[in-house]
């Protein structure tokens, strides 16, 4: 009677406990062989492809599966300085948070909590685990299914004020353009150009001909015609010619021409005027008489003559 059947199963009782280390995922869903992550993770602008990997990689592991920097290490091949900088940056932006806990043994144990949607509210209290962390761990007999987790539903808490944006700060003043340099006349480039014509050896270059255009337009305003300049800096040149820029340069510095007197400007025309008493045009500075009128009225008349004495 009290002999025991090997194929009845033992007794089984469900353990609830909670997790003490390693993972604890908080939000999102948990399908069976799936994971859901959202494009603000895969699509982040912040976090480099390492810590989007790993992140995925994290919310896809049941909770309790140690995510520690040696474990990674193991799993992936980029070595452990570059998953510790991953971690960092998933930190920075809220999607995990490494928390050390004290035990009632007095030993500290880190906890990693990973944020499928990471936002102030799902931050794990001070001292406590998130509920969503509790889970039940009961053994279970080959071939006997999973049982299914109950979601607990809780009260939404009062969500956090954003914090207030801060003003914008006034764009500096942005320098001017750095004005244009101003273009050689092209008279005075034609003319030091058309030296090599006179002479080979006076072939300038075109950094030397932008160099000197300046001074050989100077020339130009001073009335020298660009045959006479080219002339006048191409005659009487020496056997060895070692610096034909420096040479020309020298020319059209010590042989500069005087600038040409001005032309006396042309007599203006004095404005037409009527002569109030004959109404004849003539040219004067100011409204008046004509000559005509004026000699006639400037003359004597004859009853002003005085009589002769006969």
């Amino acid at each position: 009677m009290d002999e025991k059947q090997p194929s009845v199963p033992e007794r089984v009782r469900g353990v609830v406990r909670r997790y003490t280390t390693g993972l604890c995922k908080i939000g999102g869903s948990r399908p069976l062989r799936f994971t859901i992550i959202g494009n603000h993770l895969a699509q982040h602008r912040g976090l480099s492809a390492t810590a989007i990997g790993i992140a995925t990689y994290v919310q896809s592991l049941p909770d309790g599966t140690p995510v520690d920097i040696r474990t990674l290490a193991r799993r992936f091949p980029e070595g452990r300085d570059r998953i510790s900088a991953a971690l960092r940056e998933l930190e920075k932006y809220g999607y995990i948070k490494r928390v050390k806990e004290r035990l009632e043994s007095g030993t500290f144990v880190t906890v990693t909590y990973s944020y499928a949607n990471p936002e102030p509210a799902q931050e794990p209290a001070a001292g406590g685990t998130p509920a969503a962390c509790e889970t039940a761990s009961a053994p279970r007999l080959p071939g006997q299914r999973p049982p299914k987790q109950r979601k607990r539903l809780r009260a939404p808490g009062p969500r956090a004020a954003p914090p207030p944006t801060p003003p914008t700060p006034p764009r500096p003043p942005t320098d001017p353009p750095p004005p244009a340099a101003p273009q050689p006349p092209p008279a005075a480039v034609a003319l030091l150009a058309d030296l090599r014509k006179d002479d080979p050896r006076l072939l300038l270059s075109t950094r030397d001909v932008r160099r000197l255009a300046p001074d050989a337009a100077v020339w130009l305003e001073h009335g020298a015609s660009p045959e006479a300049a080219r002339r006048i800096l191409s005659a009487d040149l020496p056997e060895t010619l070692h610096n034909p820029a420096a040479f020309i340069a020298h020319r059209l510095r010590e042989l500069l021409p005087p600038p040409l007197p001005r032309a006396p400007e042309p007599p203006r025309a004095l404005p037409m005027q009527n002569c109030p008493d004959c109404d004849h045009a003539f040219r004067a500075a100011e409204p008046g008489l004509c000559n005509p009128c004026r000699r006639e009225r400037e003359a004597p008349s004859e009853a002003d003559e005085p009589h002769s004495r006969e």
